[in-house]
C-alpha cells in the first residue's frame, strides 16, 4: 500500500468512527435515548397547545425515517413510504407500553444496523448508490444524525413544556 493510500484508509477509518459517534453518542446535544429516558407513560401522547405533535408522534416519525434511510442504504429495491402520510403516526399516543417499547427497540436496532454498514469496509462512504440520485452512505449517515437531532430537540422542548425534564 502506498503512503497516499494508507493516509486515505486512515482518514476514512477515522471518519467512520466519527460518524458512529455522531449516531450513537451525545456530543453537542443529548442522545435520542437520553431524550426519551424515564418519560412517564401518560405524557407520551400529550400534544401541548399550539404544537403539532406529541412525543409519541415524534418518536414514531424518527423510527420510520431512520428505517427508511437504512433500507434505502442497503436495499436497492426498497420503496419508501408515501410522503408525508407514511412517515407520521396518526395516533397521538402509543396504544400501549409494548408499542412504545417496540418503537424504541426498532430505533436502536436500526441504528445499530446502520452503524454496521459504516463499519463494513465493503461499503464505500463516498460512492453514490446505483439506485439513488447521487446519495451515498456518508450523506445518509449525516441525514440520520441531523434528522434525529432535530427531533430530539423537539422532544426535549415538549418535555420541558410538560414539566417532565429535570436535566
Amino acid at each position: 500500500m502506498t503512503q497516499q493510500n494508507q493516509l486515505v484508509a486512515e482518514t476514512t477509518s477515522a471518519l467512520r468512527e466519527q460518524l458512529v459517534s455522531l449516531l450513537t453518542g451525545s456530543n453537542a446535544h443529548l442522545s435520542f435515548d437520553d431524550a426519551v429516558n424515564d418519560l412517564a407513560p401518560e405524557l407520551r401522547g400529550v400534544k401541548p397547545d399550539k404544537l403539532p405533535y406529541s412525543i409519541w408522534q415524534l418518536v414514531d416519525h424518527v423510527r420510520i425515517a431512520q428505517w427508511d434511510i437504512l433500507e434505502f442504504s442497503r436495499n436497492s429495491s426498497h420503496t419508501s413510504p408515501p410522503w408525508p402520510s407514511g412517515y407520521w403516526a396518526k395516533e397521538v399516543a402509543p396504544s400501549d407500553d409494548a408499542t412504545w417499547q417496540q418503537a424504541l427497540e426498532q430505533i436502536r436496532q436500526d441504528r445499530n444496523a446502520f452503524v454496521a454498514l459504516l463499519h463494513d469496509p465493503q461499503h464505500d462512504l463516498y460512492a453514490p448508490f446505483a439506485h439513488g440520485e447521487g446519495q451515498n452512505l456518508l450523506r445518509e449517515a449525516l441525514l440520520i444524525a441531523d434528522h434525529t437531532a432535530y427531533h430530539v430537540g423537539e422532544i426535549i422542548i415538549i418535555r420541558r413544556l410538560l414539566d417532565a425534564w429535570k436535566k
